[in-house]
């Protein structure tokens, strides 16, 4: 399935795209797309509804991200082998990792506020994943099983406070809006293979980064394993799994970030689409 929730900031409904690509009102029969509702058994449920019966969302209204109630927004840094060596980093042995706060999490389509003073706000097209079960030292084998499903993100970052405000990458990655993700949460039945997702964003329609899931350094079942020996993953967490080349700081001869006035759109095939109008 491809679960959404749709309506104003704060207000969100759960949803789903039907077999027509239209999306369906299930707020009369779940409150919300909370952690809990994240559990295999849950989706399974969820797949027994027939969506034909449901309420259409009219057409036009916001879609929020995919996902309430999210705990902890996990993101891995230089995951794809470009991208380090544009960036001018050495390839990393194991999977950098930082977190981003949860009050950045935003709607796929929302505006994007630029904080006061940035002058190097950067975009990056991300796939994200959704913890479905709790995982703790679980294996690279059995990894996929505690995922409920993948989503399309841009980790939004401002690189001059990411990179030069004593060492921590949240601190460019945190503001309001920073996060935007969906428009849906395809469940993991619907995408077994996470690795062959064609990504690509543009900025004032001119494509800045073009790559695909397959060129991950570390795939996703190695992100869920290796972060499940230092944390407890739970349901509803939200992990985002690196950037390809092409963001705006690796530019050459001179970066470019976002200005206001600027638009992002972003497309990862079965993720759906995102376009954000920066403010």
């Amino acid at each position: 399935m491809k679960l959404l929730r749709h309506g104003p900031a704060g207000q969100e409904k759960p949803g789903a795209l039907d077999a027509l690509g239209q999306a369906r009102d299930l707020s009369l029969l779940i409150p919300d797309f909370t952690p809990e509702w994240m559990s295999p058994a849950k989706l399974q449920a969820l797949a027994a509804i027939d969506l034909s019966r449901m309420p259409l969302v009219p057409e036009g209204t916001r879609l929020g991200a995919p996902v309430a109630g999210v705990r902890q927004f996990v993101a891995i840094g230089l995951n794809y082998r470009k991208h380090a060596e544009e960036a001018g980093l050495e390839i990393p042995k194991e999977p950098v990792v930082f977190t981003k706060a949860i009050t950045c999490i935003a709607g796929p389509n929302d505006d994007v506020e630029l904080p006061e003073g940035s002058q190097a706000s950067d975009w990056e097209i991300e796939l994200g994943f959704v913890i479905g079960t709790q995982a703790r030292n679980v294996s690279v084998a059995q990894a996929l099983s505690h995922v409920a499903g993948y989503c399309l993100a841009n980790d939004i970052s401002e690189r001059d406070w990411q990179l030069k405000r004593n060492g921590q990458w949240s601190k460019g990655k945190s503001f309001d809006g920073f996060g935007p993700i969906g428009p849906w949460l395809v469940t993991r039945d619907e995408l077994p293979d996470p690795q062959s997702i064609a990504l690509e964003l543009a900025v004032n329609g001119q494509t800045r980064q073009q790559s695909n899931t397959a060129d991950m350094i570390f795939p996703v079942a190695e992100i869920v394993s290796y972060l499940s020996q230092f944390m407890t993953l739970l349901p509803g967490d939200l992990v985002i799994t690196g950037t390809p080349a092409g963001v705006g700081l690796g530019a050459k001869p001179t970066p470019v970030f976002l200005r206001r006035g600027d638009v992002m759109t972003l497309d990862a095939g079965p993720l759906g689409t995102q376009r954000q109008r920066v403010v």
